[in-house]
């Protein structure tokens, strides 16, 4: 019988090695059929998660775990994306839903218009960060009004000497989230002050790893990504640390942890559905999850909420689980 998967540091996951593992196999491979593990409780069913595709391998990370010790539960993990995430979900396509912004009234409305009740859990902290090319040595830190800038919708900074005479008259290319992703909402509110205010020649992508790389290909170009695929890419990337008041800040556990990086560090979510609290395995598998996120966001390169978080949402579930199981 195999061993349930350890954290120590040559089982540590990351989120590259869990997002091209679960894209592999139709983004089902980690929390998918395993026929490995074991039958600890006699649990059975199937637990559909989608949604962020920035949370995902925190959820596949948690479900990969959870399935080494109840084999016959499945648990297909899918990152569609926060928006379309919420569409399933409110639609009753998935039981969970992996967010990292809160939930939309227009999606609120959407749910209740289908019967489904849901509770919101805090589950990891996360940090948006700026990205910018190696050879970039002229830029390393930005003001938000200087990001507002860079990204809003009226632009008119177009080079880098737009922004400060000294720096070169370059044309900068710009990447980043596209507008179906919980973090192409965060960081536009963040920085521009409204929801979907960016400017519109940036190349906007579902995948952070195509902003890595388009980043990595131009010195000159800048681009807006969870602070973890940095981490993950630090041969090919640089950060650009943000000014948040009184000082230059660079998105690290520490400063994210602390909310000292702001205001690009933000909670990301889950959402689940309260009349499958009824379901043992259900119950289980979002204890475990609460259990083990703080270990697991940090394999996976989130960062950990606070103890005093974890139970508050574990005293919010239990409210629920009392009265709907």
């Amino acid at each position: 019988m195999e061993n349930e998967p350890t954290s120590g540091r040559a089982d540590a996951l990351s989120r590259r090695r869990v997002l091209i593992g679960a894209a592999g196999a139709s983004l089902t491979g980690l929390s998918g059929c395993l026929v490995r593990g074991e039958d600890r409780n006699g649990l059975r069913g199937e637990i559909r998660i989608d949604g962020s595709n920035t949370l995902l391998p925190n959820s596949a990370a948690v479900a990969e775990r959870f399935q080494w010790q109840n084999n016959r539960v499945r648990i297909p993990v899918r990152g569609s994306g926060t928006g379309a995430g919420f569409q399933k979900f409110c639609n009753g396509e998935t039981e969970i839903q992996d967010a990292s912004r809160e939930i939309k009234p227009s999606e609120e409305d959407q749910c209740a218009d289908n019967g489904i009740d849901y509770l919101q859990l805090e589950v990891v902290l996360d940090g948006l960060a700026i990205y910018k090319n190696p050879g970039n040595t002229w830029c390393d830190c930005l003001t938000v009004e200087e990001l507002r800038a860079l990204w809003e919708y009226d632009s008119d900074v177009d080079t880098w000497s737009d922004l400060r005479e000294e720096w070169p008259d370059e044309e900068i290319a710009f990447y980043g989230r596209d507008s179906a992703s919980g973090t192409f909402d965060y960081f536009t509110e963040a920085i521009t002050g409204e929801t979907g205010n960016i400017r519109s020649d940036y190349s906007g992508t579902p995948d952070t790893n195509v902003i890595v790389r388009g980043v990595r290909g131009n010195r000159y170009a800048i681009g807006f990504g969870g602070a973890g695929y940095y981490y993950e890419n630090e041969d090919d990337l640089e950060l650009i640390d943000v000014d948040n008041g009184e000082e230059c800040v660079e998105p690290t556990t520490e400063t994210i942890e602390s909310g000292e990086y702001r205001p690009l560090s933000r909670p990301m979510y889950i959402y689940v559905r309260l009349d499958e609290l009824e379901n043992e395995s259900y119950r289980q598998f979002l204890d475990f999850y609460l259990d083990h996120t703080q270990e697991t966001a940090r394999r996976v390169g989130f960062y950990a909420v606070p103890d005093e978080t974890i139970e508050a949402q574990r005293e919010k579930l239990a409210e629920y689980t009392e009265e709907y199981a």
